[in-house]
């Protein structure tokens, strides 16, 4: 014998299928709508951002590299007993602003700009590995530094000939139509401390060879820099280049063993470009 049910509240029934319904729609525009939405406007980002980025404004023109060594006597009477040993690289990085734009304008000219996220890295881990602004007039010499701030170096940016000819460029300066380089130098400091000369020799050369002569291999003072240039124009776009240099101290010819190594490398490429962020 069948049971027939009956419905004693229908309002009830009614709402709860109504309730039922939009969790169901809601489910679904969660799971399945919203994602087809997400992928079509990250789509139409990417084509955005793609065509910003056809005609780079800012490119990383020349990058020089030269890389020397020191030992620096900390012994009281000067005796090469108690020294500590540095490699150090100075590095200028050229920026083209006239690629697709032939004149001066505000947007290819520098309102702002700075370096972040700084790492220094090589094959093993001895001594202590900084980078910093340096001084220009400071090329080839040797300077003892400190890390930057925060991690982060700002520049200030000469807009005019007076503002030349009053800059102090012991601090990050740059112009703001890109005609002089980024000027940055790497230290890494207290390879080898207590160092001193053998009996059979009084002397130390304050170069590249005091590497060798300390029995220090090459490979494991090889380094690589990553870090971010940020550059903001005068119509207040922000642009960024990720660079990494993979820095070889070693040659056929022997390298910084020989004393010191200088080394450019003119770039093109899209992977030297500045990317525009919108």
């Amino acid at each position: 014998m069948k049971k027939k049910y009956k419905i004693k509240n229908e309002r009830l029934v009614f709402a709860i299928l109504i309730i039922v319904s939009f969790v169901v729609f809601l489910l679904y525009h969660n799971l399945v709508f919203s994602v087809v939405l997400a992928r079509n406007a990250f789509a139409n980002e990417m084509i955005e951002i793609a065509d910003e980025n056809e005609n780079a404004i800012f490119t990383v023109q020349k990058i020089l590299l030269y890389s020397n060594a020191n030992a620096i006597d900390n012994s009281e009477d000067q005796s090469l007993k108690d020294m500590s040993i540095c490699q150090y690289s100075d590095i200028s990085i050229y920026i083209d602003n006239t690629n697709s734009i032939s004149e001066l304008t505000d947007e290819n000219t520098i309102k702002q700009l700075y370096i972040d996220n700084i790492v220094a890295t090589s094959n093993s881990d001895i001594g202590t590995k900084i980078l910093n602004y340096k001084n220009p007039l400071d090329f080839g010499k040797f300077k003892m530094f400190e890390s930057p701030k925060n991690n982060r170096i700002d520049f200030n940016i000469i807009n005019t000939n007076s503002e030349n000819e009053n800059n102090d460029y012991s601090n990050p300066t740059f112009y703001t139509d890109c005609s002089n380089p980024i000027s940055l130098g790497y230290l890494n400091k207290d390879i080898l401390k207590n160092y001193s000369v053998t009996q059979d020799s009084n002397t130390v050369t304050f170069n590249g060879k005091v590497l060798k002569e300390a029995n220090i291999n090459i490979e494991d003072i090889n380094y690589t820099l990553t870090f971010k240039i940020h550059i903001v124009n005068n119509l207040n776009q922000k642009f960024v280049y990720n660079m990494k240099l993979d820095v070889n101290l070693d040659d056929a010819n022997g390298g910084i063993y020989n004393g010191y190594t200088y080394k450019g490398k003119n770039t093109s490429g899209n992977e030297y470009k500045f990317f525009k962020e919108i």
